[in-house]
């Protein structure tokens, strides 16, 4: 069984920064994509952040120069870094992975969800 479980969400003033984490666990052959979504109250799951297992990102408009997504392919686990973090920013962030485990392709797992809350 595969488990992402999140890590590093907070309280914190507008301006501040948080640094989150993501572990994946259990009988995992090979991770290739890793990503952290955000869901606000109210809105939709959108993509903050995502990295592929050689390094390459790619970052939501709102997040650019703020955030930074990186990761340790030894250790199956994925970091973002906020900075400069804003009231918008608040919201429940999510991990996300694909991982190749035995006797199935690739298939796609979701973290449980850390909370982020910025104040103004």
């Amino acid at each position: 069984q595969v488990q992402l479980v999140e890590s590093g969400g907070g309280l914190v003033q507008a301006g501040g920064s948080l640094r989150l984490s993501c572990a994946a666990s259990g009988r995992i052959l090979s991770l290739n994509d890793m990503g952290w979504y955000r869901q606000a109250p109210g809105k939709q799951r959108e993509v903050v952040a995502d990295i592929t297992r050689g390094g390459t990102t790619n970052y939501a408009e709102s997040v650019k120069g703020r955030f930074t997504i990186s990761r340790d392919n030894a250790k199956n686990v994925v970091y973002l870094q906020m900075n400069s973090l804003k009231p918008e920013d608040t919201g429940v962030y999510y991990c996300n992975a694909d991982i190749k485990v035995p006797l199935f392709s690739f298939q796609n797992y979701w973290g449980q969800g850390t909370q982020v809350t910025v104040s103004s």
